[in-house]
């Protein structure tokens, strides 16, 4: 049930003019249609579907940011879809919550925000690999934000901030797209 919602938000995502998220886009289709396993986390070839929460400040134009505590990047929170995890907004919002302890907006309505595919560097048993990664917009119910052992530092950036903290150019596109939805 979670591949055919996956497939169904996949589908329907307009890329526009954004080669890196159409050329995302069909390689996280491929894999949804080719693979039994697209969540398992242990199917390093392909890869897998993981999901992002890309949060809105609740009254600015800043969206939240984290420093990654093992890739040592800026990026938005998120992570490895659950079993427990009903849908793939709630993957990516348990994550957001998990890693900087956002509360996210009840009442706002989750969209997809961007796609992206991009590779995950070897550690201990896992192989070199590609997540999927499925950027799911909301907006956050208050500002406070906190750091965890997963992100040592947290922070609400907008686009002046951006080449400073060496913002990939698929957060930057999704980021644009979510603004103009």
């Amino acid at each position: 049930m979670i591949t055919a919602e996956a497939l169904r938000a996949v589908e329907e995502f307009d890329c526009g003019a954004d080669g890196l998220a159409a050329k995302s886009r069909d390689l996280t289709l491929d894999l949804l249609r080719c693979s039994a396993a697209p969540f398992s986390r242990s199917q390093f070839a392909p890869g897998h579907v993981t999901c992002t929460a890309l949060v809105l400040h609740p009254r600015d134009s800043s969206v939240l940011l984290m420093h990654h505590h093992r890739l040592k990047r800026w990026l938005l929170p998120g992570g490895h879809v659950e079993a427990s995890d009903a849908s793939l907004p709630e993957a990516a919002a348990r994550e957001a919550v998990e890693e900087t302890c956002v509360r996210i907006d009840p009442d706002g309505a989750a969209f997809l925000a961007g796609i992206d595919v991009h590779g995950i560097p070897a550690k201990k048993r896992e192989p070199f690999h590609l997540h999927h990664d499925l950027i799911w917009c909301f907006r956050a119910a208050a500002e406070e934000i906190e750091t965890t052992d997963e992100a040592p530092s947290v922070l609400w950036a907008d686009g002046a901030d951006w080449d400073r903290l060496n913002v990939a150019a698929s957060i930057r596109n999704a980021i644009l797209r979510a603004k103009r939805t």
